[in-house]
């Protein structure tokens, strides 16, 4: 039986070079664990990793948009709701009447 294509959702951009590099890192964690389920992964973090000088942004987005279309779940990292682009992520999800999936965070 076939697994279920999940979109990973979650911050791509920070201030520093080094926090972008992390939030990269954090979602190759996730899109690994969805590999080891038996389901199949489509990390946009890794897909254009560090390609921010080839295009702007929003053709990003617009880009990762319509591979979620294509998915049939959608998986929200931690810290989700600071980065735009995945509250956008979210809502057409939402939108889609796609499965939503939320990575839990616990305050320290």
């Amino acid at each position: 039986m076939a697994g279920s294509v999940i979109y990973i959702a979650g911050p791509y951009r920070a201030d520093t070079f080094n926090g972008i590099w992390d939030n990269i890192r954090e979602a190759e964690k996730v899109a690994i664990k969805i590999w080891q389920s038996g389901d199949y992964a489509l990390c946009p973090h890794l897909n254009t990793q560090l390609f921010d000088d080839v295009a702007a942004p929003e053709v990003f987005l617009a880009g990762g948009l319509e591979l979620l279309r294509r998915c049939d779940k959608v998986y929200m990292m931690k810290k989700w709701r600071q980065s735009e682009g995945a509250i956008k992520e979210h809502d057409l999800a939402i939108e889609l009447g796609l499965e939503l999936v939320y990575e839990v965070e616990f305050d320290n």
